[in-house]
């Protein structure tokens, strides 16, 4: 199976969209990440591409999110945690 690696990411109210190094473009709801969903514009903006494209960073938010878990549907797996998503 080949990596999921991400590119770019848009936001829009209701969701993340996240461009793919295959030519896919995955849209995740905000709800799945309510630290998403409560930042302002600028927090969002501030993300990182980390691990070549495997993982998604916000310093300003401490939230760390594998892309190859979005693909599974996974959503915030802190459950209190500062960060949102299980690494890879």
């Amino acid at each position: 199976m080949i990596e999921p690696l991400a590119l770019k990411l848009t936001f829009d109210q209701q969701a993340m969209w996240v461009r793919l190094a295959d030519g896919r473009t995955l849209g995740v709801p905000l709800s799945f990440f309510p630290r998403l969903q409560r930042a302002e514009s600028e927090q969002l903006a501030g993300y990182v591409i980390s691990g070549g494209g495997a993982g998604l960073h916000w310093d300003a938010l401490d939230a760390d999110i594998s892309v190859k878990h979005l693909l599974y549907g996974d959503g915030d797996q802190t459950a209190g945690r500062a960060g949102l998503a299980r690494q890879a």
